[in-house]
């Protein structure tokens, strides 16, 4: 009898103790419990999964054997750069980033410019090989790179860390006044502000300027006449004041007006006005959605905003292009890989400028950007049109395609 008792006090005990793993939805960790696996466990249409898929499926096409390396780079954690903010303690910030051994990676290209320069005088002060009769010609020879002057936006400088070091930035500290001394972003992502090639006293559109990051690039230029920044969510323009607020002099703040009106129809609204517009449009952002489920167009109730993309980015385009003057400059960007929302968009839209509003486009040539920011990034060699970051372990920045477009009437 008492062994009974004992064996149905401790059949009852165990019962309460399994009750007590799960009490008001919280599991007690225990022993023999199982961990998870992301495999078996993630729902079948989650949409990290459902992107994944899809890219696996479209790009293991488009890249071939480089695919594997880009998705090994989506899946891993995204390196950082550090835009400076030239509104700060321009002292104190520069002393802070060095001491992390982290470089302006825009300065860096400099050197590249003038190693080349110096290549090309030595070239044109050796006489021409010959073999025989035959002369090398000068196309052949490697042409030296432009001025920074003449191909970038001035007084930009981002700092990162070399190419496999994955050390991280702290978070910026503000100064005395208030001001933070640098913006935490994909540094790839300060190319398309480059590739604008601001000049003094310019009038700017950031036709899709939230989060903020490439508005606050185009601000430390210092060449902003003034700045229309305008987000079609009213919500993402409180986070771009917030940005301003944080970082921006009160007195620069003036420069800009901060609007959440429908982009697409800026053609109509502000016709023929700007000297630079940047179109950085609303894609799949492919590192976002093969991490992060909240907020991802893979969703199944985003299919029908997924499946219109293409056709909203072509209605952005060319409404930057009509709101830019004649002889403007537009730059085309996304944080995508796909062609269909890179070349194929910039392609559709010169045709239709062409047809309905007989305007042409011409499409400036930036592989020499490759050639610049070869130590920082890893480019796609095989772009119709503009260029493409790729995510890579070693540096793992982007995606980033840019385009730069010229209006020609």
């Amino acid at each position: 009898m008492a062994a009974a008792a004992i064996a149905t006090h401790a059949g009852k005990r165990r019962r309460e103790l399994l009750g007590l793993m799960w009490v008001k939805g919280f599991s007690i960790p225990c022993r023999h419990q199982h961990k998870k696996k992301w495999a078996t466990t993630r729902p079948k249409n989650s949409a990290i999964r459902l992107a994944l898929q899809n890219f696996d499926m479209t790009y293991s096409v488009q890249f071939g054997s480089l695919w594997p390396s880009i998705r090994i780079g989506l899946l891993s954690e995204q390196k950082y750069g550090a835009l400076f903010n030239n509104f700060s303690n321009i002292e104190q910030v520069t002393k802070e980033l060095e001491h992390l051994n982290a470089v302006d990676f825009i300065r860096e290209s400099q050197k590249v410019v003038q190693d080349l320069d110096s290549t090309a005088a030595q070239q044109a002060s050796e006489p021409a090989m010959s073999t025989g009769t035959l002369l090398v010609p000068a196309e052949s020879q490697p042409q030296p790179l432009p001025s920074l002057s003449t191909l970038l936006s001035p007084n930009i400088k981002c700092y990162t860390f070399p190419k496999g070091d994955i050390s991280l930035f702290p978070p910026a500290r503000p100064d005395t006044l208030g001001i933070l001394g640098y913006y935490l972003l994909d540094a790839a992502s300060v190319l398309p502000v480059l590739a604008l090639n601001m000049q003094p006293g310019d009038l700017v559109l950031d036709l899709c300027a939230a989060p903020g990051g490439k508005m606050l690039a185009l601000l430390q230029t210092g060449c902003c006449r003034e700045l229309a920044a305008n987000d079609i969510s009213t919500s993402r323009t409180g986070r771009l004041n917030g940005i301003l607020r944080s970082y921006i002099p009160k007195n620069i703040c003036d420069l800009v007006r901060v609007t959440s009106w429908d982009g697409r129809k800026w053609g109509d609204l502000e016709a023929n006005t700007y000297d630079r517009v940047l179109v950085d449009v609303p894609c799949t952002n492919d590192r976002h959605s093969v991490m992060e489920e909240d907020n991802n167009i893979f969703k199944n109730m985003r299919k029908g905003e997924r499946q219109m993309l293409p056709m909203r980015q072509l209605e952005l385009l060319v409404a930057g292009i009509l709101a830019a003057k004649p002889g403007g400059v537009v730059v085309y960007s996304t944080c995508s890989l796909s062609q269909l929302q890179n070349e194929y968009v910039v392609e559709r839209a010169m045709e239709l400028l062409s047809i309905q509003y007989n305007i042409s486009v011409h499409v400036e040539d930036l592989s020499s950007f490759q050639r610049l920011f070869e130590d920082t990034f890893y480019f796609f060699p095989n772009c119709r049109l503009g260029e493409l970051v790729l995510p890579h372990l070693l540096a793992n920045f982007g995606p980033t395609y840019f385009c730069k477009l010229h209006r020609l009437g």
